[in-house]
Order: structure tokens, then C-alpha cells, then sequence
């Protein structure tokens, strides 16, 4: 099942020009692998000039009903809803709220309770939270979670706070990287407190609904939504297993609740790449503050977020370097899920694609690859065929 048709994404946006010519030989290895690796469904979407110029889908968003992926099918962001919450704490900076090196103890005064080996801790900032270099764990609760009958991840701000004295800073805060998803969990609680809006009420109010992506919403799905939702499905030696469907993220919503259908997010990433005849670009984020995000902050490090040895962190976004071209991206990995955006600011162009199957590597069958090797090689793919021949 495939499709690859010029699509308009939204009213401001001009409509997509032809198709690129290596774009067949995109989708042969997409749906090559995708087989290999057994893959349940997948969608892809390529962006130029903030229009989508390509697409491909491939396999089921239900296997159970044999519903087939189409453009409808909504699949979970995970941590691209972290790029979210770092363009709203951009736009509570330029609003006069806050400042990107105000310790988290500022507004967040629970924090004082972390232990932090290295000195005060009002040394962990904003800032850090946003590079992944404040020192705090990768994960946001290290216990439990492993039955059907535990919560998804814990619902409420109280139970964070409550394992506050139990943690401690591993390094001092801005000298090293580490991916860690409660340092966002702390993002999110800023954006509540200064806006007064629920974390997920504040994001819609001011980046999808201006974007226009009107079929974006956290955690559970809202009624009329949820047949288009994709089930996810884990693949190792034993076989494929489905993951819980239509889960809550709880107090972690903020580093992984966002779901979408590719269409609106390939509205997000046209809002990235810009164009100056969309004045609801500025109204979500003004250009500048966009692009400061994007400056290095830390070397990153291949697999913690981000891809190859040249990774940086920037401000909620990574900074990676392929085939010698420089790349804006962020992927997300949860509870089945894998997807990858990539942006080229010479080319304009950008792609994004989500994956409802998360393969592991096998043990038994050294041909299959698994879903961040697919991944991977439809990078390398879309670089080699579609955004390399177009690099100024």
C-alpha cells in the first residue's frame, strides 16, 4: 500500500511542486525493510517548502481488524513532544516570564529537595533541563511499571515530589550530557505555574490550534478520534506482542504525551522550516527565538536522544551531522512506538516518520533488522536520494 501525491498542508503553505526523482527508490527501501523487520505499520511523510511533496504508508494500524494505515491513522510523538514544551517555554521567555537561566528552584521551589553532591542546588537551570545537562537520571520512575495494573507512568505531581529526596545529581549541572525525561517532567510544571493553563491546555491553546492541528491531543484519545488511533506492537525472538492501547502519560506528559496524524505534523515541521507569508509562524514563535534553540549547547551522545558521533544538544532540539549535511531533528520511542523527524534548512526539507512497532534485535534471525536500523537506513536513503542532490 503506498501513496506519493502533492498534498496542500495548510492554508498559508504554498502547494507542493512535483514530486522528487529519487523518491521511488525512498519508498522501495522503506517498504523492503519495513517487511524485513516486520514492521506492523508505518506512515512517511517528506516536506519542501512547507508543503508535502511525497508520501508513503505501508501495513496495518490495527492488525487484530486488518485496519490498513491511511492518512488518518494517528500515532504516539513521545519525546518530539519535548521540541512542544521547549517552544512553549521560548514563548514564556519572550513574554517576559521567565529567564533560560533562572535556576528550576525559581519556580519549581520542590526541587530544593534534590540532593546535588557538586554544590547548591540552584545551579540546575532552565537551561539545562532544555540540553539534558542538569545531572538528574534518564528515567522519570525507576520503579514498577512492569504489570498490566500499574499506571501507565505515575499520574500526579505529588508522587514525583514525593521520591524528590531520593534523588540525586549524578554530575555537576552543565558540565556533561545525559538524556533524562523528568528534567522536562519540570519544563511542563513551569509552563502550568506562569500560564496558569494545564500543561496540555496551554500547548493546544497556543502551538495546534494555531498550527492548525486540529486532530492532535494528549494521552487518551477523545471519542471521535479514537477508531483513527494506532495500536503499537512490540517484535522480539518470541514474537509480536501488542502494547497497551490508548494510554496515559500522566504527570510525563509533557516529555512524551503528544499524538498526531502525519498530516498535522507535517504542519509542525513546515512551522519549523519557516515562511515568511504565515503570520501564524510568529504568532507560535518568532523566528529568532526558533533559531536560538537551534545553537549547540553540549555534545550529545549517539543513542541518548540523539543520532552519530557529532550530535549536539540544543535547546530541546539535536543538532546531527550525516553524509557531511547538517540536520535538525528529534525522535521519539515509547510503549511501541518509534518515529524520527529530520530537518535540512539549505534544502528546506524535511521528513517525517513514525513507526507502530518497536523490533528489538534477534537472536535467532541476524537478517532482521530491527526498527531503529530501519529507521536509520531511511535516513541514509531519503539523504542519498531526495535531500543530497538538492543541497546548495
Amino acid at each position: 500500500m503506498r501513496v506519493a501525491v502533492p498534498v496542500f498542508i495548510v492554508g498559508a503553505v504554498a502547494l507542493a511542486g512535483a514530486q522528487p526523482s529519487g523518491w521511488p527508490a525512498v519508498e522501495q527501501i522503506y517498504h523492503q525493510q519495513i517487511k524485513a523487520a516486520g514492521i506492523v505499520g508505518s506512515s512517511l511523510v517528506l516536506v519542501r517548502d512547507g508543503a508535502v511533496v511525497a508520501r508513503a504508508v505501508d501495513g496495518y494500524q490495527d492488525l487484530d481488524a486488518k485496519r490498513p494505515v491511511d492518512d488518518e491513522t494517528i500515532y504516539h510523538w513521545a519525546s518530539i513532544t519535548k521540541t512542544f514544551t521547549g517552544i512553549a517555554i521560548m514563548q514564556l521567555r519572550d513574554r517576559g516570564l521567565l529567564s533560560l537561566d533562572d535556576p528550576i528552584v525559581k519556580h519549581v521551589p520542590e526541587f530544593r529537595q534534590v540532593h546535588n553532591p557538586y554544590g547548591d542546588i540552584a545551579q540546575v537551570t532552565i537551561r539545562h533541563m532544555m540540553a539534558h545537562s542538569s545531572g538528574l537520571r534518564a528515567a522519570t520512575w525507576p520503579w514498577g511499571g512492569d504489570q498490566p495494573w500499574h499506571p501507565f507512568e505515575p499520574t500526579a505531581w505529588e508522587q514525583l515530589v514525593a521520591m524528590l529526596p531520593y534523588t540525586q545529581l549524578n554530575f555537576a549541572p552543565g558540565t556533561k550530557y545525559s538524556y533524562s525525561n523528568p528534567g522536562v517532567i519540570f519544563l511542563g510544571r513551569i509552563i502550568q505555574l506562569l500560564s496558569g493553563d494545564d500543561y496540555e491546555v496551554y500547548i493546544t491553546k497556543n502551538i495546534l490550534m494555531p498550527l492548525g492541528m486540529h486532530s492532535s491531543f494528549f494521552d487518551r484519545a477523545p471519542y471521535f478520534l479514537r477508531p483513527h488511533r494506532s495500536h503499537s506492537y512490540m517484535r522480539t525472538d518470541a514474537g509480536l506482542k501488542e502494547a497497551r492501547f490508548d494510554f496515559d502519560t500522566g504527570i510525563t506528559v509533557s516529555n512524551g504525551g503528544l499524538n498526531a496524524p502525519l498530516g498535522d505534523m507535517a504542519r509542525y515541521v513546515a512551522f519549523l522550516m519557516g515562511n515568511g507569508q504565515t503570520p501564524a509562524y510568529e504568532v507560535v514563535l518568532k523566528r529568532s527565538s526558533l533559531e536560538e534553540m537551534w545553537k549547540p549547547q553540549i555534545r550529545a551522545s549517539d543513542g541518548e536522544g540523539a543520532s552519530g558521533d557529532a550530535a549536539q544538544a540544543g535547546l530541546s532540539f539535536f543538532l546531527e551531522r550525516h553524509s557531511g549535511l547538517d540536520f535538525i531533528a528529534h525522535s521519539g520511542d515509547q510503549n511501541g512506538f518509534i518515529s524520527h523527524f529530520y530537518l535540512h534548512r539549505p534544502s528546506r526539507t524535511a521528513y517525517i516518520v513514525s513507526f507502530n512497532t518497536d523490533v528489538s534485535a534477534s537472536k535467532t534471525n541476524a537478517s532482521r533488522p530491527t526498527t531503529r536500523q530501519v529507521d536509520a537506513t531511511l535516513r541514509d536513503t531519503i539523504i542519498r536520494e531526495v535531500i543530497g542532490p538538492h543541497s546548495p
